[in-house]
């Protein structure tokens, strides 16, 4: 189950979320941990290492994710599946705050993958109001970092 993702794949991957977590937004050039591969189908529940099964997540959203594909939307309480970044885009499921430092989910879909992903963690808050208050972070940067470019 250990497979690695092979390297030209994982240089797919990375470039096509253009230094971005595909789930938090979160800016790799800044982050504190390492971004990885994530199976956006768990492996565990036979999701294949291919590209349109493949995220570029950071280490806190990969680890959060692990191997579900559903959590409850808060408001509701019904099991929803979670955002995935090959069929579905950002922006019509997350937005954000009006300073920018938090993932608003707009829909079941979003609030649960906040939830569940954690998406609003402590340490990426932070590092959103870093780069806010080093004037890193206009509202033209995160329209661009909200949008999904698909690979369909």
């Amino acid at each position: 189950m250990s497979e690695r993702t092979p390297e030209p794949m994982r240089r797919i991957v990375a470039a096509r979320a253009r230094g971005y977590c595909e789930y938090c937004r979160c800016w790799e050039q800044f982050a504190t941990e390492s971004f990885t591969i994530e199976h956006i189908k768990p492996r565990q529940a036979d999701g294949e290492t291919v590209l349109e099964n493949l995220a570029w997540s950071c280490f806190g959203c990969n680890g959060h994710k692990h191997t579900k594909t559903q959590a409850s939307d808060p408001e509701t309480g019904e099991k929803i599946a979670l955002y995935n970044p090959r069929q579905q885009i950002w922006s019509e499921h997350f937005s954000w705050s009006d300073d920018f430092t938090l993932v608003i989910g707009k829909t079941a879909c979003g609030r649960a993958t906040v939830e569940a992903l954690r998406l609003n963690r402590f340490g990426v808050v932070n590092l959103r109001r870093l780069l806010r208050s080093a004037n890193m972070l206009h509202q033209r940067m995160w329209k661009v970092m909200s949008k999904v470019y698909l690979s369909r």
